[in-house]
């Protein structure tokens, strides 16, 4: 069963350049898990931190090449509901990321025309976090190519119960009938209204699962895993994952 998953998502990739994928099939919208950066730091005998700081340079390194491929939308899980779980110093130091990251490359973010978005609960992250990352999103408001959607502080199931209050005010309120509940008032009651579900949602580090992610949104996105931890997640890797999407064809549950 193990060996017919691996063959199924690709969980072994092979190294692919940016001129063998067709131009016409590029997914509008990719969602990325960047997971392994603690287990890549523990095999070189470094702390977890050192693995969440190389996994940063990642980020710049996909980001750009989804913006050569011309996707529309990349949305990286960076901060889940859970990982507050983890030791204090770890998430304090996760917490410094973003403003250390887009000191660096949000100079290069709008020279790209990349917009910077997020979405996520703002409310528990501390004042430096948000205060960087709306300093990114306000720079890049205006710009029209790539959306960058940092996942932050983040959880689908949360997303969904807000969505549901959300349409229970409205029909409380008397502007909507229970009847009449559907598909397009779920979604513009979620955090990623006015955005297109991924097509395709990859997952580093060889975790087969989508961990609280945007549960709803990936109801039909083609799902790639593979082995390799995120620090180590190039742009051979990210484009060979582009390329098996682009091998499939999807039925939507049709024929």
């Amino acid at each position: 069963m193990f060996q017919r998953l691996k063959a199924l998502f690709g969980r072994t990739p092979k190294p692919a350049s940016e001129e063998a994928l067709s131009a016409d099939k590029i997914p509008q919208h990719i969602a990325v898990i960047m997971d392994g950066n603690g287990r890549w730091a523990k095999s070189r005998g470094l702390p977890r931190m050192a693995g969440h700081h190389s996994g940063m340079k990642t980020v710049k390194r996909i980001t750009m090449a989804a913006d050569r491929l011309g996707v529309k939308y990349l949305t990286l899980y960076a901060f889940s509901t859970e990982n507050w779980k983890r030791p204090k110093a770890e998430v304090e130091f996760l917490m410094k990321l973003p403003q250390e990251f887009l000191a660096i490359e949000l100079k290069e973010l709008i020279e790209k025309n990349v917009q910077v978005r997020m979405m996520g609960y703002k409310g528990d992250l501390p004042d430096h976090t948000l205060r960087a990352v709306e300093e990114a999103i306000k720079q890049t408001a205006n710009n029209t190519g790539l959306v960058l959607n940092f996942a932050l502080n983040y959880g689908s199931r949360k997303e969904m119960i807000e969505a549901v209050r959300l349409i229970g005010e409205e029909v409380q309120a008397g502007r909507l009938l229970p009847g009449d509940i559907n598909d397009t008032h779920m979604e513009g009651s979620l955090l990623t209204a006015g955005i297109p579900n991924p097509d395709l949602l990859i997952r580093t580090s060889g975790e087969l699962r989508i961990s609280n992610f945007m549960l709803w949104q990936l109801a039909y996105s083609e799902l790639w895993f593979t082995d390799v931890y995120w620090p180590e997640f190039t742009e051979e890797h990210f484009y060979e994952a582009v390329r098996e999407y682009q091998r499939r064809v999807r039925r939507y549950g049709g024929v």
